[in-house]
């Protein structure tokens, strides 16, 4: 059993595991040379060839624990039928919701339309079968999929009116929710053996509307995942209140943001925690990695925890910063 399983199936403290958010991706420079020459986004997202080969690149580097693989979450609804492209230096543009036929879409199209996804995890989950490592998975959480969706874009840059009505909002989840569990089931069955549900902007919702579009739809997702006998990790970015999330989603792992006070919550959470250095620590010197570092693993110490970053690899980092942070977790 992978260091990672172990945590996460038997509570094991001995040994801290560790991957990274975006740990495949825009800070290699063997990604940048295959990124300048495919310049769309989806497309490369769907290239069979590629895609393995940039989800194994950090483990060639380093020695991590888990590969995760290499795609987006705007997969769903790229997959449904909204357009999405990813415009540099701005970010994913989304096309009219209302261009979207739900209706006429079936499973069967939907897998199709992913299908390039679907063998890339297979391909990559036949390589790692001896190195003994995850494959995870993923998929957005319903609500972020919504605000993009709505929102057309990233919600950094203005937030649409239109998320503010909450009969519709909820309509539109169960909708969501429909594909994402058909994304998370082709997912595990070509080898995923983790899932991870990302809620970025999970942070944005009034505490009143919590309940409707945060804990129900990740709870409904996560007991779809643990029915597959699939662990499964929520990321609720910036989440009001982690333990009233784990009570009522109740994750396998709960992976956390670096805003959060990690001396109170290691009192509060029972379950395996994930997290949570601040990706810009890595952009300091090896000095102040390893103090920052060294007070996540001290604090977690006695606790399951898998190594990670409260956010993404920024795509400044050095990869020399993440090759001594590596070897501090495994050294520790």
């Amino acid at each position: 059993m992978n260091l990672i399983k172990k945590v996460v199936n038997e509570g094991s403290t001995t040994q801290k595991p560790i991957w990274l958010m975006r740990q495949a991706g825009r800070y290699l420079p063997e990604f940048r040379k295959i990124r300048k020459e495919n310049s769309d986004f989806i497309k490369l997202c769907l290239n069979e060839i590629l895609v393995p080969e940039i989800t194994l690149q950090p483990l060639k580097r380093f020695n991590i624990d888990a590969a995760i693989i290499f795609s987006d979450i705007l997969m769903l609804p790229y997959g449904i039928g909204q357009e999405v492209e990813f415009k540099k230096n701005f970010g994913p543009i989304l096309g009219e919701l209302e261009n979207v036929n739900f209706s006429s879409t079936d499973e069967n199209e939907f897998t199709e339309k992913l299908l390039p996804v679907y063998r890339s995890i297979k391909k990559v989950s036949h390589s790692l079968i001896s190195q003994n490592k995850s494959l995870i998975g993923f998929v957005g959480a319903p609500w972020t999929i919504l605000v993009y969706m709505l929102n057309k874009q990233s919600p950094k840059k203005e937030l649409n009116s239109k998320l503010e009505n909450l009969k519709e909002n909820k309509r539109l989840i169960q909708v969501i929710i429909k594909y994402l569990k058909i994304h998370i089931k082709n997912q595990i069955k070509n080898g995923a053996d983790i899932i991870q549900i990302f809620d970025s902007w999970a942070g944005l919702v009034n505490k009143k509307d919590v309940g409707d579009l945060i804990y129900k739809p990740n709870a409904e997702l996560v007991e779809f995942i643990k029915s597959l006998n699939i662990p499964v990790i929520c990321f609720p970015r910036e989440t009001k209140n982690y333990v009233e999330f784990i009570n009522e989603v109740n994750p396998s792992v709960i992976s956390l943001d670096y805003n959060v006070d990690i001396k109170r919550i290691v009192k509060e959470i029972k379950i395996p925690t994930q997290g949570n250095l601040d990706p810009k620590i890595l952009l300091s010197d090896v000095n102040n990695i390893k103090k920052n570092t060294l007070a996540i693993l001290d604090n977690f110490k006695d606790h399951p925890h898998i190594f990670n970053l409260g956010h993404g690899v920024l795509p400044q980092t050095d990869p020399n910063m993440i090759e001594y942070l590596v070897k501090l977790v495994k050294d520790y």
